[in-house]
């Protein structure tokens, strides 16, 4: 069965999954194998028809593959998300903190930017700060509308918008062919302290104001690499180097990370195209757990993600966004939106390979995937409870005491919620069903070398 007779079934279906307080339900497990031609089974029976029902009512239906991308552009787009020439200081690379060897993220709980010292796990602060937010995965980002966890590019009313406002021109606009996708690589390379650095660099003596100014000596880097002229002018047949703008090489990297990081080869996907098989007798168990409860009011959809903004109560650990009394403190989407109803909201994380994407919440405050999906039981009293000893020690001293002030925020979903562990079982062996095979192994997309002769990591 095609995605879109799924997507259509979504839009018509009559049969609303049940709001379970989230206690055990009984089920009686009939193996996928089934015979599908047999009468229908009562409705307490879990079967693979069953959970396809309600998968339908939760308008979660397979996620669409790719359309075809040139070569050239995906070619250049890799070859700009692992060269640190991108960095104020040529030190650090959009994948150093968006390893493949970590399934795009850096095993960290926060990154480590300018000043620190080698990638991964093992990358150490020196002289460094850590970045404020977790390495969101880069998974199937051209399905979704809303991207970084503050959704601060994001598409409304079929418009691209980003804090570049006005400086992201027209004309850049329309070089963009992934949607938020496309844009969002124009963004760390702002940032101080993830990859601009400061005034020791041509790019840290820019003023922060000056987005056009930022990128232009951005292209100016590149431009100098003979290599880099020839593959961008391949990339876009018909145009020369001199009339591009940043908005081509961020292009570029969406559309690499677009074309190699979409996977919709998951056994969830055969599931919903109606392969009885694809699921264990475990797993299919655990979909019907997922979606007879609270999870799937906000995990729905292909990339099991309602794109929206919801505080979950996670506790408030680094530098923060600047915000507060303390400065310490991070108002996540209010930062966006100036809506004080909004504030300590992030964006609900797709699940699509989530077992691959440790650590896990906004700032990487839970190191497993069971532990945080027992963080969702009892929330409140999961988040006054908070063990910050079991943060790196470099960041135990940076969690803050707000707990009062996010659980007056809380979703109100999520009042209520108690999972007892076989309901924990059932939703771990659900979401590991969400892995696509492919996924487990991306190192073949890190490349020998980039143009600019600078290292790649590669650990």
């Amino acid at each position: 069965m095609r995605w879109t007779t799924w997507k259509s079934l979504a839009a018509v279906a009559i049969m609303v999954a049940p709001l379970m307080n989230c206690a055990d339900q009984p089920a009686t497990a009939v193996a996928p194998e089934a015979n599908r031609h047999a009468p229908p089974a009562p409705r307490n029976v879990l079967t693979p028809d069953s959970v396809r029902r309600l998968a339908s009512g939760r308008a979660i239906f397979p996620l669409e593959s790719p359309r075809y991308i040139r070569p050239s552009l995906v070619k250049l787009g890799q070859a700009l998300a692992f060269d640190k020439i991108l960095s104020g200081n040529r030190d650090i690379a959009c994948t150093t903190c968006h390893l493949p060897a970590f399934s795009t993220g850096d095993d960290r709980s926060l990154s480590i930017g300018q000043g620190g010292i080698g990638f991964g796990p093992h990358r150490t602060i020196q002289s460094g700060v850590f970045i404020a937010r977790n390495a969101p995965p880069l998974f199937d980002i051209g399905a979704m509308k809303h991207l970084f966890l503050d959704g601060r590019v994001q598409v409304v009313h079929g418009r691209i918008n980003t804090p570049a406002g006005r400086d992201l021109t027209p004309q850049m606009r329309r070089v963009l062919e992934f949607g938020p996708a496309s844009a969002i690589a124009m963004f760390p390379v702002e940032n101080r302290d993830e990859m601009r650095g400061y005034s020791q660099n041509d790019l840290g003596r820019v003023a922060d104001d000056d987005n056009t100014r930022i990128w232009s000596t951005l292209m100016k880097r590149i431009g100098d690499v003979p290599e880099y002229r020839r593959m961008f002018e391949q990339a876009y047949p018909g145009q020369r180097f001199e009339r591009m703008t940043f908005a081509h090489a961020a292009n570029a990297i969406g559309a690499f990370m677009v074309d190699k990081l979409t996977f919709s080869n998951t056994p969830w996907d055969r599931f919903l195209e109606g392969h009885d098989n694809a699921l264990t007798p475990a797993q299919l168990a655990g979909a019907q757990t997922f979606l007879t409860i609270k999870c799937s009011i906000c995990h729905n959809g292909a990339t099991l993600s309602d794109d929206k903004f919801h505080d979950v109560a996670v506790a408030q650990i680094g530098p923060g966004k600047g915000n507060g009394a303390s400065l310490r403190d991070d108002f996540g989407r209010e930062n966006i939106s100036n809506n004080e109803s909004d504030r300590y909201l992030f964006r609900t994380s797709p699940l699509r390979n989530v077992e691959l994407t440790a650590p896990y919440g906004h700032d990487g405050a839970y190191s497993t995937l069971q532990s945080f999906v027992e963080h969702y039981s009892d929330s409140d009293l999961k988040l006054l409870a908070f063990d910050p000893s079991t943060l790196d020690p470099s960041l135990q001293g940076t969690f803050m005491p707000n707990a009062a002030d996010i659980l007056a925020q809380r979703d109100t979903l999520l009042k209520g919620v108690v999972l007892s562990d076989s309901i924990v079982t059932n939703l771990m062996n659900y979401m590991s069903a969400l892995t696509d095979d492919r996924a487990r192994d991306l190192n073949s997309l890190v490349p020998n070398r980039v143009p600019s002769g600078l290292p790649v990591d590669h650990p």
